[in-house]
């Protein structure tokens, strides 16, 4: 591959062609220095594989009604992701808003599926199918009456709880339940109040300013789920504290 460059040009003709094309008698030892710049280290290597991209999805209800409820929280942490990472969520795609970007080096896109809760999974099964994520990379965020308000549990795998936008999921996922779910604590309703009411109330001041504060905790789950895997972010979850609104 050196010809061109060792070889004297008064030696060197038109290759194949003339018989003037000879080689030059000695070929001069390249230096250390040469002979290590132009083979680069990494190339001797097998390249490291792209890492899989995850696909990140908040459940709720679209629509300016549903806007600061309850049983939209999921959409919440999805809007706290895309801003704190940069990432546009304003295309539609599959029944959702849609969004790609990165989390450090890892690929993410962030779902807000469009078809009302009750039919999330429409939505979360062709992405899911369209894109080939694998399950243990979908993560499903989305509101849970049977935690105490603001209060996170990721888990990795489980049923519906009764909750109908996940009941959708997991239908549209051929019944498969493997895959992890943030779920995002918002207490239990007053009283005898109907839970189908409840989940479409809006927060008062100060249950905003502690939820804000989850939405902050959940985002850090989050980004280590991504870069460092499910087990160091469930240990930082379960281990978070709760914001004190009295100190």
């Amino acid at each position: 591959m050196f010809f061109g460059a060792l070889a004297s040009p008064s030696v060197l003709r038109f290759p194949y062609s003339s018989p003037l094309f000879t080689f030059p008698k000695r070929m001069p030892r390249l230096s250390s220095s040469f002979a290590s710049a132009s083979v680069p280290a990494d190339t001797l290597q097998d390249p490291k594989p792209k890492p899989k991209p995850w696909l990140l999805v908040g459940l709720g209800n679209p629509g300016k009604k549903y806007n600061g409820t309850r049983h939209n929280v999921g959409f919440e942490m999805i809007d706290a992701i895309a801003q704190a990472e940069g990432i546009s969520v304003g295309s539609i795609q599959f029944k959702a808003l849609f969004g790609k970007g990165s989390i450090g080096n890892v690929p993410v896109m962030l779902v807000k599926p469009q078809t009302f809760m009750n039919a999330s999974g429409e939505s979360v099964g062709s992405l899911v199918s369209y894109f080939k994520i694998p399950l243990n990379q979908v993560l499903l965020i989305y509101d849970d009456l049977d935690l105490p308000f603001a209060k996170l549990r990721l888990v990795p795998k489980g049923g519906h709880g009764g909750h109908n936008g996940m009941r959708s999921v997991i239908d549209h996922l051929k019944g498969s339940r493997e895959f992890p779910r943030l779920r995002i604590g918002i207490g239990r309703p007053p009283g005898k109040m109907d839970p189908v009411n409840f989940v479409i109330r809006p927060f008062n001041r100060q249950e905003r300013e502690e939820l804000d504060f989850t939405f902050q905790q959940g985002l850090e789950a989050v980004r280590i789920l991504v870069l460092e895997g499910f087990d160091k972010s469930a240990t930082f979850v379960n281990s978070a504290k709760s914001m004190n609104l009295n100190s």
